[in-house]
């Protein structure tokens, strides 16, 4: 339609959501699918979580909050910041949003102008890209290497960087690689934004999924320098299985803070109230930090068990993640696209898994450890077979 903008003609639909529909298609059809495609915890919301918000809810807490969210959060989410992160933010500078993927797209639009331009390693979460557009930036992706675990360096920042940059997006432990940033490769990415002042986003979502002797490592945190141009994204969606209910949140220094708020309060308004006494509960209950552990425990059992097994499969390879919970697998010996790849895979050898092309790399899957061992065995088995026969 001519009436479309350009801002939304130039956004490429999600390919993740296609998989997935692809997938229940086929199962509404009566097949039985291996879905390694996911990108949520596959257990349910604690049920400490549940009872929270049912007695929000029988509290009649379910008008407006401030659009930066109730206090009694952003003072939990301070405290969180500060004993976790080693990050100072006051409860001012916090903005609870409708899940980390609004908190990203406010901090970008607080941020980006027509014709600026923001840094992506890819692969990338596959939004960044669209986000920026929407926002009438420029992505500019930054090919990074499997021989340096699919992390941008220093000086391939500094390489990409023009006069028109504006942001680089560090999602740090990283989606779709589970790559996770060191303090020291912070550092150098810090001293090259702090040239010209550009705005790092660090999405930090999957933070509380760091496997064997890695650490996080929050990217305002390593020095002053960094936590004045920095715009801190979380939520609860991977750390507490919390993906529908829409709760994440910004932290940043004060006049950004306020910047971001007021774009709060002319969109949403505020995250669904009664959520956000969920998410208090997430925070300040003391069954929280145990769900978190068991939760890690039990993927880094699924991790070693699928590096295990792709590690011994022909024409591909991989990288040990040592955060999030998804393998991306470099098939390029193979020959083919991506998406034909991964239709390939779903229509004949019945195994749901994302096209690399959805992340910036054609020549790659992700596959999801978020199922149980069982369908990981048939699921990579059947990949195995798939590779194997190409």
């Amino acid at each position: 339609m001519d009436s479309l903008s350009k801002r939304v003609t130039s956004v490429t639909p999600s390919l993740t959501l296609s998989v997935t529909n692809q997938t229940k298609a086929l199962r509404a059809a009566g097949e039985e699918v291996y879905g390694l495609a996911g990108g949520e915890p596959d257990c349910d919301t604690p049920a400490f979580i549940k009872q929270a918000c049912y007695t929000a809810l029988e509290e009649g807490k379910t008008k407006y909050t401030p659009a930066a969210g109730i206090p009694e959060l952003r003072q939990a989410l301070s405290e969180k910041l500060r004993k976790d992160n080693k990050l100072d933010y006051d409860p001012t500078q916090i903005c609870v949003t409708s899940g980390a993927k609004q908190a990203c797209f406010n901090a970008i639009l607080a941020v980006v102008e027509e014709g600026d331009e923001v840094i992506i390693p890819s692969p990338y979460w596959v939004s960044y890209p669209e986000m920026v557009k929407l926002a009438g930036g420029v992505p500019v992706l930054v090919e990074t290497k499997e021989s340096n675990k699919w992390k941008i360096t220093a000086e391939e920042f500094e390489e990409a960087m023009t006069p028109s940059t504006k942001m680089i997006i560090l999602n740090t432990p990283g989606n779709p690689t589970g790559s996770v940033y060191s303090k020291e490769e912070i550092e150098g990415i810090v001293e090259v934004a702090g040239y010209e002042d550009i705005i790092i986003l660090a999405d930090e979502i999957y933070e509380h999924l760091v496997y064997g002797d890695e650490k996080h490592v929050s990217v305002a945190s390593v020095n002053q320098e960094a936590y004045d141009l920095t715009i801190t994204v979380n939520g609860f969606s991977k750390s507490h299985s919390m993906t529908g209910w829409r709760v994440g949140y910004t932290a940043a220094p004060p006049a950004m803070a306020k910047a971001l708020s007021t774009i709060q309060g002319h969109t949403s308004s505020n995250a669904t109230t009664f959520a956000q006494h969920g998410a208090l509960a997430a925070l300040t209950s003391e069954e929280s930090a145990t769900f978190i552990e068991n939760l890690r425990g039990e993927y880094d059992v699924r991790r070693q068990f699928m590096l295990g097994r792709l590690k011994a499969i022909p024409n591909v390879s991989v990288v040990e993640p040592k955060g999030a919970f998804y393998f991306f697998v470099n098939c390029t010996p193979l020959g083919l696209k991506s998406v034909n790849l991964c239709d390939k895979l779903l229509t004949r050898y019945k195994v749901a898994a994302v096209p690399g092309i959805a992340f910036g790399h054609d020549m790659g899957v992700r596959l999801s450890y978020c199922t149980t061992l069982d369908v990981l065995n048939e699921g990579v088995s059947r990949f195995e077979e798939f590779c194997r026969s190409h």
